[in-house]
């Protein structure tokens, strides 16, 4: 018997047994109904009005929009910026590429290696953002539910939610959004209506396919907490412990569901034995839903955070939308094949994930200017989240600790890239003159311990980008 027949069942034999004394109840106000024999109330008092109340004057904007007119910077000037730049290769090193554009013709200003694939580290994060936000889009969630099945077997089936909270959701939250109590109280109440108190419970997690771990992740990075295992359902990103780079689960999805079964006990469910893979069947009962941020603010988290396992998911999103396995190749197939729609030709590119952790991924500074033209464009009104969710120079995510001090504090708009022997940085900025520039530099032949020089020298090179007034 379906739930909704057995609901239905339960329903019917409670109204035949007790439908004549809830009428009684009713007329004499014991239970609410549509009967009473009570005074009828006086009518409630008008509302309120306020003294010398009017038309409140139009919000005007803070800050006005950059004028076309702003003149753009002397390719000259920017040339003698980047070779000052470049001389600097005891901090750099020799691998480098650089190139400035700007942001409303299109127009390349001045570079060098802008077409030589370098190591983009997390800088690719860029392409999985612009094609998550192309489809599934902005508004899309990913969805944890509950599925009863035969035999009264219920099924966690995970929908790429990696950041589920243990206990209740917050809807203020982009990690904990969606939360395992509140799925176990839906489920409980749809199981009890149907008089089930116990259950054998089966995981679902085939909606993503492949390794959970890429091939070309180095272990210690996985050991180390800054990547986790990629499943299709997880706790707080499948951390064992509170804390940014802690480790994680081997099994972040089984983690989860032996927490979902702890949920179900508290709020009455017994679950008999222990947690086992299964599919769930398509004719199931759905008991319960809860579901993730929006594929905007899941965008911007990993943006702002650069976290690798979150970026990873979407990448999978991306792909199961597009009719292609949900896994790591599947994943880099269709973000390439997605921004290459937008009109950026990605033929050289070459991504061994999407989060730019692995090792193999090649990306030419001129199809990451390209990129980031499209992402800046009115053309492209979907890619605003994208825009202005990149980290803000001396403010916000993983550039809050650099250009604190710096004309170009709140200026620079950039996803930052970092590697062993790899620093990258690739954004837009505002110049003196209030003109909007993308940029893009990266070193990937950083000398052995010179990374922080290295940085040091790219946001010193950024700066100078910034307070340019070179016309």
């Amino acid at each position: 018997m379906g739930l909704a027949a057995r609901v239905a069942g339960l329903t019917v034999s409670f109204v035949l047994l007790a439908g004549g004394g809830y009428v009684v109840a009713d007329i004499t106000d014991t239970v609410p109904g549509f009967l009473t024999n009570a005074p009828v109330p006086a009518p409630a008092a008008p509302f309120p009005t306020i003294d010398g109340a009017g038309d409140l004057p139009e919000l005007t904007a803070g800050l006005g929009p950059l004028s076309p007119d702003a003149a753009v910077p002397s390719a000259t000037e920017v040339e003698k910026l980047v070779s000052r730049f470049v001389d600097e290769d005891d901090k750099v090193g020799p691998g480098v590429g650089v190139l400035v554009a700007d942001a409303l013709t299109g127009t390349g200003i001045a570079g060098t290696g802008a077409t030589i694939g370098r190591t983009p580290a997390s800088t690719a994060k860029l392409f999985t953002a612009a094609a998550a936000l192309g489809s599934p889009g902005p508004d899309h969630t990913l969805d944890t539910r509950t599925v009863l099945g035969a035999g009264e077997q219920l099924y966690l089936v995970g929908g790429g939610d990696m950041m589920l909270a243990a206990g209740r959701g917050d809807a203020s939250a982009v990690n904990g959004r969606a939360g395992l109590a509140d799925l176990a109280a839906q489920t409980a109440q749809s199981l009890k209506l149907a008089g089930i108190d116990a259950v054998t419970l089966r995981l679902d997690d085939s909606f993503f396919s492949g390794p959970t771990v890429s091939p070309t992740w180095d272990k210690r990075n996985v050991e180390a907490g800054y990547v986790a295992p990629v499943t299709a359902l997880a706790v707080d990103v499948g951390r064992r412990t509170e804390g940014e780079y802690v480790p994680r689960f081997a099994d972040p999805s089984l983690s989860a569901a032996q927490k979902f079964a702890a949920a179900l006990s508290e709020v009455g469910i017994t679950v008999n034995g222990t947690v086992s893979r299964a599919a769930a069947p398509a004719d199931g009962d759905e008991t319960g839903r809860v579901s993730s941020a929006p594929l905007s603010e899941v965008v911007a988290y990993f943006l702002q955070t650069s976290d690798n396992t979150i970026t990873e998911v979407v990448g999978r999103v991306v792909a199961a939308e597009a009719g292609l396995p949900a896994s790591f190749e599947g994943a880099t197939a269709a973000v390439l094949a997605a921004v290459g729609r937008l009109g950026v030709d990605t033929s050289t590119v070459r991504l061994a994930d999407c989060s730019g952790l692995g090792d193999g991924s090649s990306v030419q500074p001129i199809v990451l200017v390209n990129l980031l033209l499209k992402i800046v464009s009115p053309d492209n009104p979907h890619l605003r989240d994208l825009a202005v969710s990149l980290p803000v120079a001396g403010l916000s995510g993983t550039l809050h600790e650099r250009f604190t001090v710096s004309p170009a504090r709140g200026l620079v708009r950039a996803k930052t890239g970092s590697l062993p022997g790899v620093t990258s940085l690739a954004g837009t900025t505002v110049t003196k003159d209030g003109r909007l520039l993308v940029f893009v530099v990266m070193a990937d032949k950083v000398p052995d311990g010179a990374s922080w020089n290295a940085r040091a020298t790219v946001d010193a090179f950024t700066t100078r980008l910034t307070s340019c007034g070179c016309s």
